[in-house]
């Protein structure tokens, strides 16, 4: 798999979370192409791991912000300091959500955005 490839992956599942697999070394590679994308949400929504929301999801999201804590919905950006450490950059729910995704978001309603998302309010 390559990164345009994981990106339409990601596309057609609407949501993946990170995790641990023996082929870690490439899925690390490829979910760093993945966390570039603008069309990408990394936040934490599920169980607190980082979790990948496509942009098509988005307006389902923001409608349905209210049946998640606010702190799992803050997009999470990871970048390099000049001494090359990692530095995590947390910028809060809904200060990231374009314009345009919010007024798609109202233009929803609850259970339109809830079908969208009913894999994870199943829970």
């Amino acid at each position: 798999m390559n990164a345009k490839q994981a990106l339409a992956w990601i596309k057609k599942c609407g949501i993946a979370v990170e995790w641990a697999h023996p082929k870690g070394n490439e899925i690390f590679l490829l979910s760093r192409a993945i966390r570039s994308s603008p069309d990408i949400l990394v936040c934490r929504l599920v169980d607190g791991k980082i979790t990948y929301i496509h942009r098509r999801l988005w307006p389902a999201l923001v409608r349905s912000a209210g049946r998640f804590s606010k702190n799992r919905l803050a997009a999470v950006k990871e970048t390099h300091t000049p001494g090359g450490k990692h530095k995590l950059l947390v910028v809060p729910f809904p200060k990231w959500v374009p314009k345009e995704v919010l007024r798609a978001a109202k233009k929803l309603t609850e259970k339109e955005a809830a079908s969208q998302l009913a894999f994870l309010l199943r829970k």
